[in-house]
């Protein structure tokens, strides 16, 4: 069975050991369940009784791909691992596929046909496939003449979407000819991408130099970047917001003519905290970073507006605390959807964090 590509069954304890002894020793050290249990299935290739190339697939992300790098045939069995697992993608309809992986693989990713969409010091994010990000980009609306516009950005998560977050958006919208809403995509949150993409639009339909669009694969969430070697959470969030900025700047921002991104002030979360600093860094002077102080009036105790303290509000049925902090829309939604929402928390929905 040398060189031959077989399956491997984390589920078995000695598998998984040799396994994770296997990726330890090419430096992949992160075997977090968070990183792991997200696998759909993991294939590699033995010499002898010897690990020496492997691959695993989580939904449409390829991870965990690592190869010997001693002999000769170290290129033959990366391609024969990559070129596996994009082809039962394919059998399974699967045909857009992503790559996070160390920089230094990335030239190995480029010549079997992925795209590099961007790059740090320390990683590298790649696609293949359709549609690909030419594709989320022709379908995004433009306006007339929008070259010569003063155009904004904004990427929101919106769980739920809140008064802070329509001031920050009317903030925007009162300094540009035209802004963009970003609502990040990922079922990692209490409220489902087309119900917050749903709640930002009737949130902000009077704002008509408003569009708000699904960030698809290219506005990417902490839940959906793999960080699986990185040695801390710290170097994990700078990475993955390094990329996501970088991807803006490089490829979003230009195909759209935004020329300012707006984010709010974070004095509550050092993930996001993190996350502004890295905008501020990443992407001046071909973007300019707007810091939007929250509005403490827009409740009579002078409170800080988050959507994780709106969450709270659902958990414990305290709707009639919701008019202070969210639109009616939001607040309708909340009232018409409540034991759905109080459903997903009881079964395990994590509504901490941003």
């Amino acid at each position: 069975m040398d060189n031959q590509i077989v399956d491997l069954y984390l589920s078995n304890p000695k598998v998984k050991r040799d396994w994770e002894d296997f990726l330890t020793s090419l430096k992949i050290t992160n075997f977090s369940a968070n990183e792991v249990d997200q696998i759909d299935y993991t294939i590699g290739i033995y010499s002898g009784d010897d690990l020496v190339a492997t691959g695993s697939v989580a939904g449409n992300v390829l991870k965990y791909i690592g190869v010997c790098n001693k002999g000769v045939t170290t290129g033959s069995r990366f391609n024969a691992i990559v070129s596996e697992l994009v082809n039962r993608q394919f059998a399974n309809h699967i045909y857009h596929l992503f790559v996070f992986t160390k920089l230094n693989y990335s030239d190995s990713f480029q010549h079997i046909g992925f795209s590099e969409l961007a790059h740090s010091d320390e990683a590298a994010f790649l696609e293949t496939g359709s549609p690909d990000v030419n594709d989320f980009l022709t379908d995004i609306p433009r306006v007339d003449d929008q070259s010569d516009k003063q155009v904004a950005g904004i990427v929101m998560n919106a769980n739920p979407f809140t008064r802070g977050h329509r001031y920050l958006v009317e903030q925007a919208a009162s300094q540009n000819d035209l802004v963009y809403v970003f609502v990040v995509n990922t079922d990692a949150s209490l409220f489902t991408t087309e119900e917050r993409f749903q709640l930002v639009k009737d949130g902000t339909v009077d704002l008509d130099n408003v569009i708000v669009v699904n960030g698809g694969d290219y506005m990417v969430s902490y839940a959906t970047f793999p960080a699986y070697f990185l040695a801390s959470p710290d170097q994990a969030v700078t990475y993955q917001t390094t990329l996501d900025a970088r991807i803006f700047r490089n490829v979003i921002a230009p195909a759209l003519n935004i020329t300012t991104r707006y984010v709010g002030s974070e004095p509550l979360s050092r993930t996001t905290s993190i996350y502004n600093d890295v905008l501020t860094r990443e992407l001046p002077p071909a973007v300019e970073v707007k810091v939007i102080d929250r509005d403490q009036t827009l409740t009579s105790d002078h409170q800080v507006i988050t959507a994780t303290q709106v969450r709270q509000f659902i958990k414990k049925g305290e709707t009639s605390s919701l008019t202070a902090f969210v639109p009616e829309t939001t607040a309708q939604f909340i009232q018409n959807h409540l034991t759905t929402l109080q459903k997903r928390i009881q079964e395990g929905m994590n509504i901490d964090g941003n």
